[in-house]
């Protein structure tokens, strides 16, 4: 099964749920290492995308632009503005395309991760959101079935936050925590789990 316009309105739909569930979890974990207002940043986000869903074009390239484009009109956050880019960065990828192989989903991931290192000038290892995208690039690697890839995505995201959980925060805002941020989850690998979870419409 490839996904197609109807399948990223389910997956919308689903995170704008869970960000509004995950409100204040994510406010609080922000509130340990950085603004606490991730929750706030989230919801806003997905909210706006909520909004322009029923206007989505059959191409998954334009649906992801203005998904994008929605996302960086609510939020001004360094966290918001960096997910932003990266779905720009995917919908430049699959441009005029109306359906996507499961077997692509590795590539778009990679595209994903590479231009929040670039734009965020981040390296792998700083426990940040890169860890967990680099997590599921690792994971999902050679994987063509959509249920494999899913379970695999969830495993990824759940075991980049368990593996950095005791090591100290080197890069973002929450470097300037040091070893006060060991033993506290990354806010926006924490983010990162959620959605990954809704995306795959599995309960955290």
């Amino acid at each position: 099964m490839g996904l197609d316009r109807s399948v990223l309105l389910g997956a919308i739909e689903r995170l704008h749920a869970e960000m509004q569930t995950q409100f204040d979890v994510l406010n609080t974990a922000d509130g340990k290492l950085g603004d606490g207002d991730l929750g706030i940043t989230m919801t806003r986000g997905m909210e706006a995308i909520a909004e322009v869903a029923d206007d989505l074009s059959e191409d998954l390239g334009l649906a992801l632009l203005k998904c994008s484009q929605a996302f960086t009109k609510s939020s001004g956050s360094s966290y918001g503005t960096l997910m932003a880019l990266a779905m720009m960065a995917i919908a430049k990828q699959i441009k005029g395309q109306t359906m996507i192989a499961p077997s692509d989903l590795n590539g778009l991931v990679i595209v994903a991760r590479d231009q929040i290192q670039t734009r965020g000038k981040a390296e792998l290892g700083g426990k940040t959101v890169l860890d967990s995208l680099d997590a599921i690039v690792q994971r999902t690697s050679g994987k063509t079935d959509l249920e494999d890839i899913r379970a695999a995505a969830t495993e990824a995201v759940d075991e980049a936050l368990a593996a950095f959980r005791g090591k100290p925060a080197t890069m973002g805002r929450a470097r300037m925590f040091g070893e006060k941020s060991v033993g506290l989850d990354d806010p926006g690998m924490l983010a990162m789990k959620f959605i990954v979870y809704a995306m795959a419409g599995k309960s955290v």
